[in-house]
């Protein structure tokens, strides 16, 4: 089984990035932990302050993929193009958020992605990743 996680803008700040919220620890060393977790199944990670590059991505392993991790970040809400790239592929995807984004500021309260996803995962910490891979390995199975 082949999962891509795929993180957005700012993601590349965890560990730094308002650690009240998102925790101490960098998305690197996280990865490492879900690698040794999850021995037999190959993930990948990608992470990018740009979406076009987010896009990209998300076509080039959508097809080949058996599934994809995604935190949109700020893009959750509003990016329709990322949305429309979600729906064209047929891996299945599972949106991740470190925090709960319904107890956050208005604007972030709504997710234009979440409906080309199979699963929303929110407010878990960096354990949200552990059952994204978890959903997705027993929804193979």
């Amino acid at each position: 089984m082949k999962i891509i996680i795929i993180n957005g803008p700012n993601l590349n700040l965890l560990g730094k990035r308002e650690p009240e919220i998102y925790g101490n620890q960098t998305f690197e060393n996280y990865f490492s932990l879900l690698e040794r977790k999850f021995p037999k199944i190959e993930l990948n990670y990608f992470q990018s302050n740009h979406e076009g590059f987010l896009i990209d991505k998300i076509q080039e392993t959508g097809f080949s993929y058996d599934g994809i991790v995604i935190n949109p970040g700020a893009y959750t809400h509003y990016s329709y193009a990322i949305y429309d790239a979600l729906k064209a592929v047929s891996a299945p995807a599972v949106e991740i958020h470190i925090s709960d984004i319904e107890t956050r500021e208005d604007f972030r309260k709504k997710s234009v992605t979440k409906d080309a996803c199979v699963l929303q995962i929110k407010g878990k910490g960096l354990q949200g990743y552990d059952e994204a891979i978890e959903f997705l390995l027993n929804r193979k199975n």
